[in-house]
């Protein structure tokens, strides 16, 4: 009895000290838009639809992501020196909103897009420039002249800021300004250790394994790894895309660019991504715990794994097993005033309704009996987990 009081309170201790207060300022992270297939082995990147990209053109200059929340600049605001971005910012008139600020790290890579290089964009949102990177309002934790950078190939690293044009460097580092749709909220705890040997992350709703693969492995090799996992029960573990992978980085440390109060044996290594580079399909993008870049690799070389799985298992989808059993997504009707219907085949999945700002309105497995007289008129989109997000029309 004595024992088990003294392990409860040594329980309640480690969840205390793993308490970090982060800002949430994202309501959910993209998936990164990749949709080819580069192996036949289960678990790449195009396996998984979680979160895909969706966006809104407001026909002001201005890009509402539906996924995270956040108001994006449409076309980027040019090459500068990070001193006159941050001001850029700060001064910026767009769309009606002066509210414009500089992204931080996390912000400015999850509008990335690894289906697409050069620009790593969705370029039918967002205006191809010359830009080369973009910066971030993130500098090094231990050298205020290294800012973080997104780069027009898709990763995402710490650059001196004097490598831009304006500041005497040769490359062209441009500014994309951001605002906060919804008032950004604050979590009392960035991660939770569940005593099980995972984590979970409250940012963004994954579980991570606590203890990472102790052994380097092929990308192939990985990817059979995650799918043969078996950790408290749970056997739908994955090897994370990029975006994921990333999402665990804090730019307050290096060496590693982790808490290892959480994660105390994650070391300075390479992690596997399920994504490939598009435009090289022999590499695949990793994640460097050094500093924090990602960038890629040959599959055929060796790095570590951690692997993660969903809060909600059923939010992560085979979509090549969807594509072949299920037939199209039908909504009616379209503009609706009261009631929203969906054909049989999905009619007790679950749905969720959002607002142009991206909030949730509705989210649940009973659509056809919920009352939205009460709604405002206006732009809504509907979301089922196997297919892509429809546009409806209140009236």
């Amino acid at each position: 009895m004595k024992k088990t009081i003294i392990t409860s309170l040594l329980f309640l201790i480690s969840v205390f000290i793993f308490a970090q207060s982060t800002t949430k300022s994202m309501l959910r992270l993209p998936d990164t838009g990749q949709k080819n297939s580069f192996t036949n082995t289960f678990g790449e990147d195009n396996d998984y639809s979680i979160n895909l990209p969706y966006y809104i053109d407001n026909k002001n200059g201005t890009i509402t992501d539906t996924i995270t929340g956040l108001m994006w600049q449409q076309t980027d605001g040019g090459e500068m020196t990070i001193e006159n971005a941050f001001i850029y910012c700060d001064t910026l008139t767009l769309g009606g909103y002066t509210n414009w600020r500089l992204p931080n790290a996390h912000e400015g890579f999850s509008i990335l897009n690894l289906q697409n290089n050069n620009p790593a964009l969705d370029i039918l949102y967002f205006t191809k420039t010359t830009a080369q990177y973009w910066w971030t309002s993130d500098k090094q934790v231990n050298d205020a002249n290294k800012i973080w950078c997104t780069n027009a190939g898709g990763g995402i690293g710490n650059h001196p800021k004097t490598e831009t044009i304006s500041a005497g460097g040769t490359k062209y580092f441009n500014v994309r300004a951001v605002r906060d749709v919804i008032t950004p909220t604050v979590i009392s705890n960035h991660f939770t250790d569940n005593g099980n040997g995972t984590i979970t992350d409250n940012l963004t709703n994954l579980v991570w394994q606590k203890e990472p693969n102790t052994n380097a492995i092929t990308w192939e090799n990985a990817l059979l790894y995650a799918n043969n996992l078996i950790l408290e029960n749970d056997s739908d573990w994955r090897m994370p895309n990029i975006k994921e992978i990333q999402s665990l980085n804090d730019e307050g440390f290096v060496n590693p660019s982790v808490n290892t109060s959480i994660f105390s044996n994650i070391g300075v290594k390479k992690y596997w991504s399920s994504t490939s580079q598009q435009n090289q399909v022999a590499n695949a993008w990793y994640w460097n715990t050094q500093f924090g870049i990602t960038t890629y690799d040959p599959k055929i070389n060796s790095n570590y794994i951690i692997c993660v799985r969903t809060k909600t298992s059923n939010s992560s989808t085979n979509i090549n097993a969807i594509e072949s059993t299920k037939t199209e997504f039908i909504v009616y009707p379209n503009p609706f005033s009261t009631y929203i219907k969906i054909n049989a085949e999905y009619a007790h999945e679950f749905i969720q309704l959002w607002n142009v700002f991206g909030q949730i309105i509705y989210e649940g497995n009973n659509l056809e009996n919920q009352d939205f007289s009460g709604l405002v008129n206006g732009i809504y989109f509907l979301k089922q987990e196997h297919a892509k997000a429809i546009k409806l029309i209140k009236e």
